[in-house]
């Protein structure tokens, strides 16, 4: 049976989708191929006519996530946001910086290529609303200030303390938020 363009499309995005769900929730090397087409309701052998291997998958679905990672228009609604509680309880549907950083040091050279041109975006957005009275300085304030939510947004989802990890959050807001209003 023929599959339609369209739908093709739309099973390389459920299966990017999914992917990007569990990679976040689980890590790269936990999650394999037939649990990604589990998930997304197709054959692990429909995976090959998507994707030449699981690293191909992996740089695929970091594309994939990285592109849906907003930046709200206010930068203050956006730290509170992704400095909350419900962000950090959302490894699944979380931010694919914080929750996979750290492991893509590990994986193929297109996977790290992917995550550097998501990295300069994520920058480029943020320095278009940071304060600064030129463009090095407020490329400079939205490094800072993105270093410290992901740093923040780690260390509090590495903690099995909920009060700590609240009280990093917090604190990381608020220091955040002083930084910007000096």
């Amino acid at each position: 049976m023929k599959v339609s363009r369209e739908q093709v499309g739309e099973n390389r995005r459920r299966i990017l989708d999914q992917a990007g769900r569990l990679f976040r929730e689980r890590g790269f090397d936990a999650v394999s191929v037939a649990e990604v087409m589990k998930a997304a309701g197709l054959t692990h052998g429909a995976f090959y006519g998507h994707f030449q291997s699981k690293d191909e998958l992996i740089a695929q679905t970091l594309a994939h996530v990285l592109a849906g990672s907003e930046v709200a228009a206010e930068p203050e609604a956006f730290l509170a946001g992704y400095l909350s509680s419900q962000h950090c309880a959302d490894a699944a549907g979380g931010c694919p910086v914080a929750g996979l950083g750290a492991e893509t040091l590990r994986q193929s050279p297109q996977a790290r290529a992917t995550m550097t041109a998501g990295l300069r975006e994520q920058l480029r957005r943020m320095s278009e609303t940071a304060p600064g009275a030129d463009a090095a300085a407020r490329r400079r304030e939205a490094i800072g200030r993105w270093s410290a939510m992901v740093g923040a947004l780690t260390l509090a989802r590495l903690s099995d303390d909920a009060a700590l990890a609240e009280e990093i959050l917090e604190q990381a807001r608020r220091w955040i938020g002083e930084r910007s209003a000096q």
